[in-house]
């Protein structure tokens, strides 16, 4: 079953403030991570289920992207009733976040 990627308005300016920071528009290397960046949320038309559920929240997923340190989270839900997949939020992982203890 293949899904429809849509990418709300606050994921989009995340994804134009990431471009701006990392420089993509005039550093090749930059652009070619920004790109890659695309790609992965592009796959979530094939099977979307597969990443993991956010802690914060049972109906949201997320999945990372990267390498340390420029490793980014990208936040999304599903609609299976209109098999589409929204893109909510894409933010910078915080370096000590892996390291908090859980409760």
């Amino acid at each position: 079953m293949s899904y429809r990627v849509e990418i709300t308005s606050r994921a989009l300016r995340d994804l134009a403030g990431i471009c701006k920071r990392i420089d993509a528009e005039t550093t090749a290397r930059a652009a070619r991570w920004f790109d890659g960046m695309e790609k992965a949320i592009n796959r979530l038309e094939e099977h979307p289920p597969r990443a993991l559920v956010t802690p914060e929240h049972r109906k949201l997923r997320h999945f990372l992207y990267g390498k340390k340190p420029h490793v980014y989270g990208i936040i999304y839900a599903i609609e299976e009733d209109t098999s589409t997949v929204y893109v909510l939020h894409i933010h910078i992982r915080s370096p000590g976040r892996a390291n908090m203890p859980k409760r």
